[in-house]
C-alpha cells in the first residue's frame, strides 16, 4: 500500500514537472488537506514540512506522508500536486479510520462480561487500530485458555455508520472446555507420582471442575511447576536433575488433555565439607552454628538458602545492611559430593538516618514512632525492622503498612520510609438483633480504637435484651504520659436473667500495665463490684439459695502476657500466652483465689489457610472457708469455650425434680425434672481450628473445629470425663465488626443435652 502511494506521487510529479529530475526542487504556492472529518486540520498541519511558498521535493513529501500515518488515525494517505488558476497546490488526501464509540461483547458465557471488559485495550472514543484490536483478542484468548477453552475464537466486527463512527463487536465462540484428564510422570523413582502431583499447582479435573478452575491448563503455571519439581530434587541432593518440557496432548477427540512430564533424576550428592571465609565478625564456630547443612547427608538447596538467610540476618542485625554472602560450591562427580564455602563480604556498618512517616492522615506521628524499635542513629537491624512492621500492623489502625529502606546521603547511613494507609478504627451502631444467648437485643455503641488519633481505646455501649441489660464505658491509654505504661478504666452496670436466678452488677475497674521484655507485658487490674442476686428458683439447690441477696467484690488481678501474633485482628502466625492470678478479699464480702493459664498458637498453611491450636486451664479455690460466689464459678460451653453445648452447660450438674400436689388431697398431680448446672472449681478445654478463605476480598472465612474440655468440682480430677464436639462455621470481618456463625455437634450427648447447637456473636474472634 505504501509503495503504491509513493509510485503515485512519483507519477504525479513527472506529469506536472516533465523533464525535471526528482532531486530538483520546485515551488508550491499552497498546501491543502482534504478528507478529514474528526481530526482538526491543524493537528495534521503541525506534522508537515511542506509549506506554502516554499520549495518541495519527493523526500519532503514522503516524510510528510510518513508523519501523517504515524498519527495512527488514518487508513490511507496520498499526495497530489494540482494546478488551480495557475497556482501549484500540494494536496494531502486522507482517509480517516472509523471512530470507535462503543465496544460490545457477544457470545461469552464462561467468562463474565465485566472480566472481559477489563481486558479490552481499545479505549472509547478512539480511532480504530487493528493492532490494538489484535492485542485485545489475544489477551482474551489467553483468559479462555486459563479456563480450559483452547479452541476459543474471537472475531472483530466493525459496524460503521454514515458519520464514520463505529461500534466494535467482538463475537466470541468459546468452544468446549478442555480439561486435564491425565497428569503423568516418567523417570521418577525418588518421588512417587502422587507426591509430585500433590506438590505442583497444576491439577487434574475433578467432579466439581464445572464450578471451579481445577483441571484448566495454564502454561505459565505449568512452567512454574517444573521449577517446583526441580527444587524438590535439589532438596534431596539430586543436583543434576533435569525436568524436561511437558508433552501436552489433546485426547479423546479434543475433549481432554494428557500431560506427560519426564524426569531425569541423576545421582544424589552428599555434603563433603562446609566452611566460612571472608569478613568474620564472630568466631567461626559461632557462625558455623547457623549452618543447616549436615556433613555426609544429602545436599539440600533449601537448607543452603536457610543457612545463607541465617548468616545474612546475623550480620544485618549487627549493622551490616549490605552484607553479601556467596556460596562457593565444588562438586566431585566421582565421589558424588559437594564442598560448600560461604564467602562473606560484610560491607560497611550502617546506621539509621531519617525515619519518615507518610499516609497517617488521622494518627499522629508519635503513635507510630513509638512502635518502631529502630531509632535514628542506632545500628541497622533487619530483625528490628521486621518487628517494627509487626508492631505497627498490630495497632489495627491501618490497611497497609510498608517499611522501605533507602541509602542516605552517606553510604554508612540508611533512611527508613514508613508508608501507611489508614482504615476506619471507629464504629457507631444502633439497632436490633438476635443473640443465641440474650435472644432479642436492642443495642447501641460507640467505639474508637484510635480515639483522637492518639491510640486511645475508647468504648461506650449499651444493650437491652430479652434476658440481659448492659451499660459500659471504658478507655485505655497504652502509652500513658508517653511512657510504656498502660493505664485505663471501665465502668459498667449489668442485669442478666439466668435459668434459676437474676443477677445485677454495678462496678468498675482500673487497669495498669507495663512491659517486662520484648513482646511480654504485665497487667494489674483492681475490680470493685456491688452485686445483687434475686428471683432464685424454688427448685434451686441450697447452695444457690444461700447466694441470694447483696454482696460486694473487691479483687486484684495480676497477669503476664506474651504476644508474638503477626496481625492481632486476624492472625495467621505466632502465638499469645497469658497467665493470670486473681485474689478477691481486699475488702468486700466475696473471697476466693483464681488462676488461669491460656495459650493460643497459629500456623500458616498452604493457600492462605491457618491452623489454630488453643488451650486453657483454670482453677478457683475458697479463701478463709468462704464459699465461692455462684457467678465466679467456672462454667464452660458456648461459642467462647466448648462449642456444640449450650452456654454454661458443660460441667458439674445436679438432677432435681419438682412435684405438684393437690392442696386438698395431697396427691401428686404432676411431676417434672431437669438439671441445675452448679459450675466447677477447675476446668480445662482445648480448641483446634482449621480456617480457610471463602471470599478473600470480603474477609469471609470458613472453618472446621474440634473442641474438648470440661469443668470439675473440687473432689474430681483434671481431665476426667472430657466432653467432645466438632463442627464448622463462618467468620466475617464485616463493617459492623467481626461476626462468627458456628454450628457445633455434640459427640457424646448426655441425658437432656441437645445433639447440636448453632451460635453467633459480634466481637473479637478470640
Amino acid at each position: 500500500m505504501k509503495l503504491m502511494r509513493y509510485i503515485l506521487v512519483f507519477i504525479v510529479i513527472l506529469l506536472f514537472f516533465p523533464g525535471n529530475g526528482l532531486a530538483r526542487n520546485f515551488a508550491i504556492d499552497s498546501v491543502r488537506i482534504e478528507g478529514n472529518r474528526h481530526i482538526e486540520r491543524t493537528v495534521i498541519q503541525e506534522v508537515l514540512q511542506a509549506s506554502p511558498g516554499g520549495q518541495v521535493d519527493e523526500k519532503v513529501i514522503n516524510e510528510d506522508l510518513a508523519a501523517i500515518f504515524k498519527l495512527g488515525k488514518f487508513s490511507d494517505v496520498l499526495a497530489e500536486v494540482v494546478i488551480e488558476s495557475g497556482l501549484s497546490v500540494l494536496v494531502y488526501r486522507v482517509v480517516e479510520r472509523p471512530l470507535v464509540r462503543k465496544v460490545e461483547l457477544v457470545g461469552n458465557d464462561e467468562i463474565d462480561t465485566k472480566t472481559l471488559q477489563d481486558l479490552i485495550k481499545v479505549q472509547t472514543p478512539q480511532f480504530y487500530n487493528p493492532r490494538t484490536v489484535f492485542e485485545t483478542i489475544e489477551t482474551m484468548k489467553d483468559a479462555y485458555v486459563e479456563k480450559g477453552h483452547y479452541a476459543a475464537e474471537i472475531e472483530p466486527d466493525l459496524q460503521v455508520d454514515a458519520k464514520n463512527e463505529a461500534t466494535l463487536i467482538l463475537r466470541i465462540k468459546e468452544g468446549e472446555r478442555v480439561l486435564i484428564d491425565s497428569l503423568r510422570f516418567e523417570g521418577n523413582s525418588v518421588f512417587s507420582d502422587k507426591e509430585l502431583r500433590k506438590a505442583i499447582q497444576t491439577k487434574k479435573r475433578w467432579i466439581f471442575s464445572f464450578m471451579t478452575d481445577r483441571g484448566a491448563y495454564n502454561e505459565e503455571l505449568l512452567q512454574n511447576d517444573l521449577e517446583i519439581i526441580s527444587d524438590m530434587y535439589f532438596n534431596k541432593g539430586y543436583v543434576k536433575v533435569k525436568v524436561k518440557q511437558p508433552n501436552v496432548t489433546i485426547v479423546e477427540d479434543g475433549a481432554y488433555l494428557d500431560i506427560l512430564i519426564e524426569v531425569v533424576e541423576g545421582d544424589p550428592y552428599s555434603v563433603k565439607s562446609v566452611d566460612i571465609q571472608g569478613d568474620l565478625i564472630a568466631e567461626k564456630s559461632t557462625l558455623m552454628e547457623l549452618n543447616r547443612l549436615m556433613l555426609k547427608e544429602g545436599f539440600s538447596r533449601e537448607r543452603l538458602r536457610e543457612s545463607m538467610l541465617a548468616l545474612n540476618d546475623y550480620y544485618a542485625d549487627r549493622g551490616y545492611a549490605y552484607v553479601n554472602i556467596v556460596p562457593i560450591t565444588e562438586m566431585d562427580d566421582a565421589e558424588k559430593t559437594i564442598t560448600i564455602i560461604y564467602n562473606i563480604e560484610k560491607g560497611v556498618e550502617v546506621y539509621i538516618g531519617r525515619v519518615q512517616i507518610r499516609g497517617n492522615t488521622t494518627t499522629i506521628d508519635k503513635v507510630i514512632r513509638r512502635e518502631v524499635t529502630l531509632t535514628e542513629g542506632a545500628l541497622y537491624s533487619s530483625s528490628a525492622l521486621k518487628e517494627s512492621r509487626r508492631r505497627i500492623n498490630n495497632l489495627g489502625f491501618f490497611e497497609e503498612v510498608n517499611l522501605n529502606t533507602q541509602a542516605g546521603e552517606q553510604k554508612e547511613v540508611m533512611d527508613i520510609d514508613i508508608d501507611v494507609k489508614g482504615k476506619p478504627t471507629g464504629s457507631f451502631t444502633l439497632g436490633m438483633g438476635y443473640s443465641t444467648v440474650d435472644k432479642f437485643v436492642v443495642q447501641g455503641s460507640v467505639a474508637q480504637q484510635n480515639f483522637l488519633g492518639r491510640g486511645l481505646n475508647m468504648n461506650l455501649s449499651g444493650s437491652l435484651g430479652g434476658t440481659s441489660t448492659t451499660y459500659r464505658f471504658g478507655i485505655l491509654n497504652p502509652y500513658f504520659l508517653d511512657t510504656k505504661i498502660s493505664l485505663g478504666f471501665d465502668l459498667y452496670k449489668t442485669e442478666r436473667e439466668w435459668n434459676d436466678y437474676t443477677e445485677q452488677k454495678t462496678g468498675g475497674d482500673i487497669k495498669f500495665g507495663t512491659p517486662i521484655m520484648p513482646n511480654v507485658r504485665s497487667f494489674f487490674i483492681y475490680r470493685y463490684e456491688q452485686r445483687t442476686i434475686t428471683d432464685v428458683s424454688i427448685l434451686a439447690s441450697s447452695f444457690l439459695r444461700s447466694q441470694e441477696g447483696d454482696s460486694t467484690l473487691s479483687s486484684i488481678l495480676a497477669s503476664l502476657i506474651r504476644d508474638t501474633l503477626d496481625y492481632r485482628p486476624d492472625p495467621s502466625a505466632g502465638g499469645r500466652s497469658e497467665l493470670s492470678l486473681e485474689f478477691a478479699g481486699v475488702g468486700g464480702t466475696e473471697k476466693f483465689a483464681r488462676m488461669f493459664l491460656d495459650h493460643r498458637h497459629f500456623f500458616k498453611g498452604p493457600w492462605s489457610t491457618v491452623l489454630s491450636a488453643h488451650g486453657n486451664i483454670g482453677y478457683i479455690q475458697q479463701v478463709a472457708g468462704e464459699p465461692i460466689p455462684v457467678s465466679e464459678r467456672i462454667y464452660l460451653g458456648g461459642i467462647r469455650t466448648v462449642r456444640g453445648f449450650k452456654t454454661r452447660e458443660v460441667g458439674p450438674r445436679v438432677f432435681r425434680t419438682n412435684d405438684v400436689t393437690d392442696p386438698v388431697t395431697g396427691a401428686v398431680t404432676s411431676s417434672s425434672s431437669d438439671y441445675e448446672y452448679t459450675g466447677g472449681d477447675k476446668s480445662a478445654y482445648f480448641n483446634l481450628e482449621y480456617l480457610f478463605p471463602l471470599v478473600k476480598e470480603a474477609g469471609v472465612k470458613g472453618l472446621f473445629f474440634f473442641d474438648t474440655g470440661n469443668a470439675w468440682s473440687e473432689e474430681e480430677n483434671y481431665f476426667e470425663s472430657m466432653r467432645y464436639s466438632a463442627g464448622a462455621g463462618i467468620r466475617w470481618q464485616s463493617p459492623m465488626g467481626p461476626l462468627r456463625f458456628e454450628w457445633g455437634y455434640n459427640l457424646d450427648p448426655l441425658v437432656d443435652e441437645r445433639q447440636s447447637v448453632f451460635e453467633f456473636s459480634i466481637g473479637n474472634f478470640f
